[in-house]
C-alpha cells in the first residue's frame, strides 16, 4: 500500500497499486473525493480505472453522507459462483451446445423472461422474503414505478456489457459455475433519478464536480434514496440467484447421468452501499468496483473473458476497508478496444474457450483489461487465494 497526499484533501488516497499507473482521469477523481467534507476515508483497489461519475475500484468511508456516483448505475452488480462435482472429464468435446443451452435458458443483453421467474419453480431455492420484496416496490421513487412490469421479466437476465455466464475448470480439474450481473435497467434508472435529484440539492453547489454531489443524513432525499438503494440491491442479490438455479438447471438436464450435486454458492457485490463501524466511527461504505473482504469472507475476482478468475477469502484488512479488487479492471475504454482490436485478435486472445468472438464484444478482449495475476499479487494483503479457474464456456450479453 502506498499514500498519496492531496493539497486541501480531507484524507490521504490508500492505494494497492502504483500511482504511477493510474490514469490521469482517474487521479482527479480519486483527489476530487478526497476533498469532500463528508469524506473519512479512501481507498483505491490494483484495478482502478477512470469511470463515470466516480471513479471504479475506489471504497469511499463518509460519515452522515453517501455518494451516488459512488455506487453508480449498476447498483448490486456483483458476482456468483458455485463448485460442483463434475470435473473436466465429464465435459464434452463440443461445448457449443452448452452454450446455447444456457442463452435459451437465461436471457443476454436486453432480453427478458416471457412470464416472470421467480424463486419458486426452483429445486431448493426458498420463496421466503419474496413478496414482501415486490411489495417494498411500492415504496420506490414514483418516477421509476412506471418501470415494474419491465422489472418483473428481467429479473433473472444477464444484461450486456462485461456480464457473463461460464463454466470454469479449476486447478483440480472440479467444474465451477460463474455468473456476473447487476440489478438490470430498474437499477439504472433509480440510480439517474436519485444522482438527478443530489445535484440540484443546495449543499452540493460548491463542488469541485457536480458528479460527486451526496445525500445528506436524515433528510428526505437521503431517506428516499437508501431506501430505493437497498431495495435494488436485494433486486440484483435475487437476479444472481435465479440466474444460478436457471444455470443449474441446465447442468442437471446435460448431465442427467453424472447427478452433478453443488455446493453453498458464494455471491458478492461489488457496486453498492454498506453501513460499517471503523475507528469507533459508524460510516456508510461506498464499494463501486470493489468486494467486501473481512476475515472470512469468500469473495470472486474474475479476469477476463480469457483469462480465468479467483475465488479469494478475506483477510480482514481495515486500512482499506476491509475491501479487495473486483475484478482485473479495464486498462482502456471501450471505445478504444474497438480501435485496436480486431476479430481476429479476439478469436486468438480467447483460443480455448466456446465464446462469442464476433465484433459485438472486441470491448471486452481480454488485451483491453489488466493482467489478473498482476492484480491478484497487488493485494495479497487482502485475500488469501482459495482456488484459480479459467473458464471454457463464456456467454456473454
Amino acid at each position: 500500500m502506498s499514500y498519496v497526499e492531496v493539497p486541501g484533501a480531507k484524507v490521504p488516497i490508500r492505494m494497492w497499486t502504483d500511482p504511477r499507473s493510474v490514469e490521469d482521469a482517474a487521479m482527479r477523481q480519486l483527489q476530487n473525493v478526497a476533498t469532500l467534507p463528508w469524506i473519512k476515508g479512501l481507498a483505491v483497489m490494483p484495478d482502478v480505472h477512470y469511470g463515470k461519475g466516480a471513479t471504479v475500484g475506489s471504497v469511499i468511508a463518509m460519515q452522515g453522507a453517501v455518494c451516488p456516483a459512488a455506487v453508480g448505475v449498476d447498483i448490486g452488480c456483483g458476482m456468483s459462483a458455485v463448485r460442483t462435482s463434475l470435473t473436466a472429464n465429464d465435459l464434452p468435446g463440443d461445448l457449443s451446445r452448452l452454450r446455447s443451452k444456457i442463452e435459451q435458458a437465461i436471457p443476454v443483453g436486453r432480453g427478458m423472461h416471457e412470464d416472470p421467474v421467480g424463486p419458486g419453480g426452483f429445486h431448493g431455492m426458498g420463496t421466503a422474503g419474496w413478496d414482501d420484496f415486490w411489495g417494498r416496490f411500492e415504496g420506490v421513487a414514483e418516477a421509476v414505478k412506471f418501470r415494474e412490469g419491465r422489472a418483473v421479466k428481467q429479473m433473472g437476465t444477464l444484461g450486456a456489457g462485461n456480464h457473463f455466464v461460464e463454466f470454469c475448470i479449476d486447478m483440480s480439474d472440479s467444474v465451477w459455475l460463474m455468473l456476473h450481473s447487476d440489478s438490470r435497467n430498474i437499477g439504472k434508472e433509480l440510480a439517474d433519478h436519485h444522482m438527478g435529484v443530489a445535484q440540484h440539492l443546495a449543499h452540493n453547489q460548491g463542488l469541485v464536480d457536480r458528479d460527486l454531489a451526496v445525500f445528506i443524513a436524515d433528510t428526505p432525499q437521503m431517506a428516499a434514496y437508501r431506501n430505493d438503494l437497498f431495495w435494488a440491491q436485494e433486486y440484483a442479490k435475487y437476479n444472481r440467484a435465479i440466474m444460478m438455479a436457471l444455470f443449474k438447471d441446465v447442468v442437471r438436464k446435460e448431465f442427467k447421468k453424472a447427478k452433478p450435486t453443488f455446493e453453498q454458492e458464494i455471491s458478492c457485490h461489488h457496486n453498492y452501499v454498506s453501513e460499517e463501524r471503523y475507528e469507533g466511527m459508524d460510516l456508510l461504505v461506498t464499494r463501486k468496483g470493489a468486494i467486501r473482504a473481512g476475515s472470512g469472507d469468500y469473495g470472486i475476482i474474475p479476469g477476463s473473458m480469457g483469462t480465468g478468475s479467483y475465488i479469494v477469502k478475506g483477510l480482514g484488512n481495515e486500512a482499506s476497508f476491509n475491501s479487495a479488487s473486483h475484478g482485473a479492471g479495464r486498462r482502456m475504454s471501450r471505445g478504444a478496444a474497438k480501435r485496436r482490436f480486431s476479430t481476429q485478435d479476439l478469436e486468438e486472445q480467447t483460443r480455448g474457450v466456446e465464446c462469442r468472438k464476433d465484433s459485438g464484444v472486441v470491448d471486452e478482449i481480454p488485451g483491453a483489461y489488466k493482467p489478473i495475476e498482476q492484480v491478484i499479487d497487488q493485494q495479497r494483503d487482502l485475500v488469501q487465494v482459495v482456488a484459480k479457474l479459467k473458464q471454457v464456456v463464456c456467454v456473454k450479453g
